[in-house]
C-alpha cells in the first residue's frame, strides 16, 4: 500500500481590526517603544473589541481556508481547534465553530497546548489521516489573549495579541505533505507561564478576580532559556526524522513569541535570516494562532512554492513544544 501523508491543502487567517501600538501602551503602563522593541521586537498587536470572541475569528479564518481548498464544509470529518482562550467552558469552541460553518460531519474538539496548539493539531490530524480515520481535516489556532492580560504588568501586557489561523489537510502522496512531526511537554515548568484563576482549583470569585489571578503570569527570563533550547532541539529532531538538514529548509516559521527567541534558535540551527519568516512586529504573540497566521501570510505573499521544505517550530506554556516538517 502506498504511503500517505497529510498535506496542507489551503490556509486562511483572521484578526481583529483593533490595533494596540507601543505608543498606546506608553499611556497605559510604565514602558516605552524602545523598551518593548528592544526586548521583544513588537511594534503593535491586534486587540479584540469587547464584543468579539475567539470563535468569531476562528470561523473567519476557517471559511477562508475552506474557500481556497474548494471544498464544502460537509466534507470535513475532523475539526481541531487549538486555543487556551475558549468562548466558554462548555461546549468546546471547536463545536461552536463546527455549527457556524455547517461542518456537520466532523468530529470537533479543542486542544489546550498554548502556543504549540496548532502544531499539536497538525500532528494529530496527520496521524488520523495516515491511518485512514480521517480524510479531510480542519485545524485552527485561535486566541483572544488580550482579555487575560493585566495592563498594569508591563512584562506581559506588551506581548500578547489576538487572531486566528486555519489549515485544511488531506491525504497526499508520500513525497509531499507532513514528512515528520514531534510534540512534547514538561509540566514541571508550568508556573513559567500560567493563569492560576478561573479553574476548579481556585475558581472564579470576587477575591480571585480582585487579586488578578485570571491574568497571565510569566517568568520571562526562565521561559526564554527553555524556549530556545526546546525549539532548537525539536527542530533538529524532526529534520533528523525526515532525513533532512537545516540547509535544505526553504522556509522556517517559528512561533512568534519574541524576536530574540527567533534569532537565538535560528543562530543555533544555522538558518539564514532570508529563510525565516517573522511577523511579530505587527501581531505580537498570538499563541496557537501565530504559526498558522504566519504560514498564510507567506502563502499570500508568494513565499511558499510547490516543493518547498517548510519547518515549523513552537514553544508555549505548559510547557509544551513541537516541530513539524512539511513538503509543500
Amino acid at each position: 500500500m502506498a504511503k500517505v501523508n497529510a498535506g496542507i491543502l489551503a490556509t486562511g487567517h483572521s484578526y481583529p481590526k483593533g490595533i494596540l501600538t507601543n505608543a498606546d501602551l506608553e499611556k497605559m503602563v510604565e514602558t516605552s517603544d524602545e523598551w518593548i522593541t528592544s526586548r521583544t521586537g513588537i511594534k503593535q498587536r491586534r486587540k479584540a473589541a469587547p464584543g468579539e470572541y475567539t470563535s468569531l475569528f476562528a470561523v473567519q479564518a476557517a471559511r477562508e481556508a475552506i474557500e481556497r481548498a474548494r471544498i464544502d464544509p460537509s466534507e470535513i470529518d475532523l475539526l481541531i481547534c487549538a486555543t487556551v482562550t475558549p468562548d466558554q467552558i462548555l461546549p468546546s469552541t471547536g463545536c461552536l465553530v463546527q455549527a457556524e460553518l455547517g461542518a456537520n460531519n466532523a468530529a470537533a474538539f479543542d486542544i489546550a497546548a498554548a502556543c504549540s496548539g496548532f502544531l499539536y493539531g497538525l500532528s494529530m490530524a496527520n496521524g488520523l489521516i495516515r491511518t485512514g480515520q480521517a480524510r479531510c481535516a480542519l485545524v485552527i489556532g485561535a486566541e483572544v489573549l488580550t482579555k487575560y492580560v493585566d495592563y498594569t504588568d508591563r512584562s506581559t501586557c506588551v506581548i500578547f495579541g489576538d487572531g486566528a489561523g486555519a489549515a485544511i489537510l488531506g491525504p497526499v502522496d508520500g513525497e509531499r505533505g507532513i514528512l515528520a512531526s514531534r510534540i512534547k511537554s514538561d509540566g514541571r515548568f508550568a508556573e513559567h507561564l500560567y493563569a492560576p484563576g478561573g479553574g476548579t482549583r481556585l475558581g472564579s470569585t470576587a477575591e480571585t478576580i480582585a487579586r488578578g489571578e485570571h491574568y497571565f503570569k510569566m517568568k520571562g527570563n526562565e521561559l526564554f532559556k527553555v524556549a530556545v533550547r526546546s525549539m532548537t532541539d525539536i527542530s533538529r529532531e524532526v529534520l533528523e526524522q525526515a532525513g533532512k538538514s537545516a540547509d535544505e529548509v526553504d522556509l522556517f516559521i517559528p512561533h512568534q513569541a519574541n524576536q530574540r527567541i527567533t534569532d537565538a534558535v535560528a543562530n543555533k540551527l544555522e538558518v539564514d535570516s532570508s529563510r525565516i519568516y517573522s511577523n511579530i512586529s505587527m501581531h505580537g504573540n498570538t499563541s496557537s494562532a501565530s504559526i498558522p497566521i504566519a504560514l498564510d501570510e507567506c502563502v499570500e505573499a508568494g513565499r511558499v512554492k510547490e516543493g518547498d521544505l517548510i519547518l515549523m517550530a513552537s514553544f508555549g506554556g505548559g510547557v509544551t513544544w513541537g516541530g513539524v516538517l512539511v513538503r509543500w
